[in-house]
């Protein structure tokens, strides 16, 4: 759980001589990221440009906007909400620096609120907190990521009419983002290279790999 997990990570880092690695924080972030890169390509929009509202605030969800930012969206064109609401200044319950840094100055307390012309919608917590109504209000050619398992924030079947690029979780659906995906290749280089720590570099070209799967041809022109 976060923060607690991140506190875990720091430290076994610092102590240990070996990689340590998180799989619900990077594993998802990975995928997540080489995800993200592919439906922006499918829908012509620039990472840097785009508004992002994410339904949880736990471990896989700040690890997948830190890879995000990593990748070159920014900080004040993201929105995070937990079962408590949106991550506002009004809160006083988000004091550490891994959630903080994400939380916006804003009179909002829902994701409702702030989910007009959104252009990526990236569900990390549970069913049913992303509507159809929501969906209607974001930008033109949204991504809908309702990662929640086993039962999605909205399920495809509800969104597919709306978007450009629907995934979940779950196998059985098309576009299946699951961190398994990133194993084991990530450990497989990690031991090739006999690295003694997974990093950031390292967790980016991973996505930068599993996003260049998809060829130019694929994401062309519908």
């Amino acid at each position: 759980r976060a923060p607690d997990c991140f506190e875990i990570e720091e430290t076994l880092r610092e102590r240990m001589p070996i990689p340590v690695f998180h799989d619900d924080q990077h594993g998802t972030a990975i995928i997540v990221g080489a995800a993200v890169l592919n439906g922006l390509e499918l829908s012509g929009k620039k990472i840097e440009d785009v508004k992002i509202c994410t339904s949880g605030a736990g471990a896989a969800a700040i690890a997948c906007l830190n890879v995000l930012v990593a990748l070159g969206a920014r900080h004040e064109n993201i929105w995070v909400a937990d079962k408590d609401g949106l991550v506002t200044h009004k809160r006083n319950d988000v004091n550490d620096k891994w959630r903080g840094q994400f939380r916006r100055t804003s009179d909002a307390t829902t994701l409702a609120e702030v989910i007009d012309g959104a252009d990526v919608f990236l569900g990390l917590s549970g069913p049913g907190t992303f509507t159809v109504e929501m969906l209607k209000k974001m930008a033109a050619d949204p991504i809908v990521f309702a990662l929640a398992n086993p039962t999605p924030e909205i399920l495809p079947e509800e969104a597919m009419p709306y978007v450009k690029v629907m995934a979940t979780g779950r196998s059985d659906y098309p576009n299946q983002i699951n961190n398994v995906l990133c194993f084991p290749g990530i450990f497989r280089g990690a031991l090739d290279c006999r690295a003694s720590v997974i990093n950031e570099e390292m967790k980016l070209a991973a996505a930068y790999a599993i996003q260049s799967i998809i060829s130019e041809e694929e994401l062309g022109p519908d």
